[in-house]
């Protein structure tokens, strides 16, 4: 039994990954989070099929909903996200309009410096939420693949966060989105 598992698995999952044609590897870094945020987004994708492919992320400086940091305001959060992109285009494998389902793991905090004006002189607390939570969610996006080598990417997603702080002081549902560009090998 333990052979015929070894057989199938091997046949199935194994044979077709090897017999590719086309760069299965893909490293990528969302460029517009970099500019307009200082925001850090590098990511991996795996090609494991001519329309599928699993990527892996990480995100250094990770913001809430484009949440802006000011000099009172500061996120010190980083993220890790895992998910699973299956594409419709059929020009160019792993290109066109694609859907990727995913779950993400945030950790860190936000530090806020608050004023209450109602004493005299104004009362400044700093208030410290904790930013770890669970996300799950589901992303789109359309991606141009130039000769089997640079990709350049427009994609936008929302997630669900499980945090009862982070959804007390932001919101539990979270918008991401960036422009794309990677590099296939």
């Amino acid at each position: 039994m333990n052979k015929l598992f070894l057989f199938v698995f091997t046949f199935l999952i194994i044979g077709p990954l090897s017999s590719q044609e086309f760069p299965n590897n893909e490293i990528k870094l969302n460029i517009a989070g970099v500019i307009a945020f200082a925001s850090v987004e590098v990511g991996y994708e795996y090609l494991f099929d001519y329309n599928q492919s699993i990527d892996a992320e990480v995100l250094i400086n990770d913001r809430i909903n484009f949440y802006d940091e000011t000099s009172t305001n500061k996120f010190n959060t980083n993220s890790v996200k895992l998910g699973y992109n299956f594409y419709f285009g059929t020009e160019n494998p792993g290109s066109g309009l694609y859907f990727n389902p995913f779950v993400k793991y945030r950790f860190g905090d936000f530090e806020e410096v608050t004023r209450d004006n109602d004493f005299f002189p104004p009362l400044i607390e700093e208030v410290t939420t904790d930013m770890n939570t669970f996300i799950i969610g589901l992303g789109s996006g359309y991606k141009w693949n130039f000769s089997n080598s640079f990709v350049i990417s427009l994609y936008g997603s929302i997630g669900r966060n499980f945090s009862d702080e982070v959804k007390e002081r932001f919101s539990a549902i979270e918008f991401h989105a960036g422009v794309g560009i990677g590099y296939r090998f």
